[in-house]
């Protein structure tokens, strides 16, 4: 009984996050421009998913202002710029590159530049700290075996 269950809680849950939209174009174009816009546009609720993926209820209100402006004969550049004018540009996927914007271009390198300086850093130091400087003394005695080495087993 518990197995039957399991197998129906799994069946039903999993259609409880289907996402079904009919939404009828009047040209093919319009849908191409439409599923382009959806999956430029980032979820503002998911936030690594874009429209076109996420069920979140303001994708779901985004997806279908962005099909009625579709409707409407906006162009894709005006539907962007309603959604970032309303939304900022965090909506979009790839923002542009302005000062309010610089660390979502530069961020991810810097971080990765700090994380190599730290890890060179710490190469260094474990470098030094397993091989001490050798006193004159001691070069001089290394030097000595060497050479007894080499006369004894010459190549």
């Amino acid at each position: 009984m518990s197995r039957w269950f399991g197998v129906l809680l799994i069946v039903f849950s999993t259609a409880l996050h289907a996402r079904i939209e009919t939404h009828i174009f009047a040209t093919p174009e319009d849908e191409a421009r439409y599923q382009t816009l959806t999956e430029e546009l980032r979820c503002l609720v998911c936030q690594n998913q874009n429209l076109a993926d996420s069920n979140a209820e303001l994708a779901q209100d985004l997806r279908r202002q962005a099909y009625e402006m579709v409707q409407a004969g906006k162009s894709n550049d005006e539907i962007v710029a309603y959604m970032v004018q309303r939304y900022g540009d965090f909506v979009l996927y790839r923002p542009p590159f302005r000062p309010a914007t610089m660390l979502l271009w530069i961020g991810p390198f810097a971080i990765l530049g700090i994380g190599v300086a730290f890890l060179l850093g710490y190469i260094r130091r474990r470098a030094k700290e397993q091989s001490p400087e050798l006193s004159a003394e001691e070069l001089a005695r290394a030097e000595r075996l060497l050479k007894q080495t080499r006369k004894e087993n010459p190549l």
